[in-house]
């Protein structure tokens, strides 16, 4: 199918916020929680957007701090909000995810806290260097075995509750990434598929346009669900889908099929380079959703303009004399 061969040319090769920065990016760096050293009822931590940042919640009614790479003050959690100290070098640091924001002179671990508050709810998210693998180059193991995963480390980010200091443990894994050319032959042989089925069983371009549909809004829930925010392309062009199901003149239905396959579908198809996607759930699902959207949104592209071809070439009745 046209639409799929340029969508594989075309494809990329690649709460509150303590600060802004990039994230909800695929990656080949999986990082996880193992646990909190002390549990304290109404703290909880999970990593979100495909791990680039933790997300922490404190419900404990009590102020918990986040320690710098210094172990300074960096972030402060209080009934009343979330605070963040300007002294500490990791308020600037943690702006981006590769850490390259410049630290200003003012940032000093041995001046003072400067507290400003940056959110009034309980939750809070930042990316830590401690979590993450540093720079573009792949690890030693990963360069020696790129097949295989490798444990690359084990770390931990310090927390304290007035005196006692305590930690969020995990660890930080290298997964290798998905065989990218058969997913992508895996979704044009579904269009092609679907196509065929289609054009023979004209009454179920409908189905296929609903479970296109309810495919696009599953994947939509699973990046959102993960932190990676409700993509709003990603719901429109699910809703179109759906709404293809019930009324599916040729044009709509061919417009449907390629807003579809070219927004939720070759936009998503990041999907298939990498092993961790931002999106809950094991990846192979979030790739699943995507190649079912790409062959679905083809199948029904494809079927909307052979059914405008066939409109055209439809012979004109003759009057009768």
């Amino acid at each position: 199918m046209a639409l799929i061969v340029a969508g594989a040319v075309l494809a990329p090769a690649t709460a509150a916020f303590a600060h802004g920065g990039e994230g909800a990016n695929v990656t080949s760096y999986r990082t996880t929680i193992s646990g909190v050293s002390s549990p304290m009822n109404g703290l909880t931590v999970r990593t979100v957007e495909g791990g680039a940042r933790l997300e922490l919640v404190n419900n404990t009614g009590r102020s918990i701090e986040v320690l710098g790479y210094s172990g300074e003050p960096y972030l402060e959690m209080r009934p009343d909000g979330v605070y963040q100290n300007l002294s500490s070098p990791a308020a600037y640091v943690n702006q981006t995810l590769a850490g390259d924001t410049p630290v200003p002179t003012t940032a000093d671990v041995t001046m003072p806290p400067t507290w400003q508050k940056i959110a009034s709810g309980t939750t809070i998210r930042w990316h830590d260097q401690r979590t993450h693998w540093l720079g573009s180059a792949r690890p030693p193991q990963a360069v020696a075995d790129p097949d295989h995963a490798h444990r690359l480390r084990e770390w931990a980010v310090p927390l304290r509750d007035q005196v006692r200091v305590f930690e969020i443990r995990g660890t930080l894994d290298y997964e290798p990434p998905p065989v990218t050319w058969a997913w992508w032959a895996g979704a044009a042989l579904l269009g092609v598929l679907l196509t065929a089925l289609v054009r023979f069983r004209s009454r179920l371009v409908g189905p296929l346009a609903l479970v296109a549909g309810l495919t696009v809004f599953a994947y939509a829930v699973m990046r959102g669900l993960d932190g990676a925010g409700w993509s709003g392309v990603l719901f429109a062009t699910g809703a179109l889908a759906v709404g293809a199901a019930w009324k599916h003149p040729p044009f709509f239905l061919a417009l449907s099929g390629f807003v579809l396959a070219a927004f939720a579908g070759f936009g998503s198809s990041d999907a298939f380079l990498a092993a961790v996607v931002p999106a809950v759930g094991a990846g192979w699902v979030a790739r699943a959703c995507v190649a079912v959207t790409i062959g679905a949104g083809g199948a029904l592209a494809l079927t909307g303009l052979l059914r405008m071809r066939d409109a055209v070439q439809e012979p004109t009745p003759v009057a009768a004399a």
